[in-house]
């Protein structure tokens, strides 16, 4: 977008890059809220998808879900409630969120989103969403619902053509690892591993699952971890030889996650 004439000609000149910044919106809205407490804790703002699709805000909802959480967790612990485990009792934080303003305004915009996925097709989205917004405001007495998972809505590489992107033009566009330098994203050395998915019992079957991984990933998604992660995190590096046990690599290909903690080898990501 950026190398549109009209951008171009506003970025240009005197124009400097300071920062970078993006993310991937969960768009699931009311109908993916999952059960939102568990023994000592609770799922807040984005993890637990409170994003007001719409409008495209959620940082609102994120605070007001984490005050809710807090005070729920500060009556729990000094009325000293905890659940067979013996861990804090969270469950009065879903009834709290559901008394909140915040269920109220996700219940409003909950059927927006999914409209576009009707037999109204995105004329009829378009046309619905507008009267649904100014009109109804999500009194109606039906939720459309969504349709299978997304990994459901994700095809093989062998039935896309790949696109063909303009090249980099700085400073309207940089490659990836330079607008990640841009984000000022830092991770201390020691904190925990957010990529832990499975620990294997043995070493052996640790290596032999990455190699599934890397096979069916690589071999029918054309890698689709190394594009979809918006900071590089996971990589699909070339290697030499065949298909090794050894190092769980596949075909010339071996799975690399850019951790700053080295601990996460310990560990295998799942055959998809």
């Amino acid at each position: 977008m950026k190398h549109h004439p009209w951008f171009r000609d506003l970025l240009s000149g005197d124009s400097t890059r300071l920062a970078y910044g993006g993310r991937t919106l969960n768009e699931g809205g009311y109908q993916s809220i999952p059960k939102l407490f568990f023994p000592g804790g609770a799922l807040i703002g984005c993890s637990a998808g409170f994003v007001n699709v719409p409008k495209i805000k959620g940082t609102h909802n994120a605070m007001k879900t984490g005050m809710l959480a807090a005070e729920t967790a500060f009556e729990s612990v000094t009325e000293e409630k905890v659940t067979d485990e013996g861990a804090t009792d969270m469950s009065r934080y879903e009834e709290a969120f559901k008394s909140s303003w915040v269920h109220k305004e996700l219940w409003e915009v909950r059927n927006i989103r999914p409209s576009f996925n009707t037999k109204l097709g995105i004329w009829g989205g378009i046309m619905y969403s507008g009267a649904d917004t100014l009109l109804v405001k999500g009194h109606v007495p039906w939720t459309f619902k969504h349709h299978g998972s997304d990994a459901a809505h994700t095809g093989k590489a062998e039935n896309f053509k790949p696109i063909d992107y303009p090249p980099f033009e700085a400073p309207l566009s940089t490659d990836l690892m330079t607008s990640v330098s841009l984000t000022g994203t830092n991770h201390a050395e020691d904190q925990p591993v957010h990529l832990l998915v499975q620990k294997p019992e043995e070493p052996s079957e640790g290596t032999v699952r990455r190699m599934e991984h890397v096979k069916r990933n690589v071999g029918e998604f054309a890698g689709l971890l190394g594009r979809a992660c918006p900071a590089g995190v996971y990589e699909y590096v070339d290697v030499e030889g065949g298909p090794g046990v050894e190092d769980g690599s596949w075909d010339g290909k071996k799975l690399v996650i850019n951790s700053q903690v080295s601990e996460c080898w310990d560990y295998s990501l799942p055959t998809y």
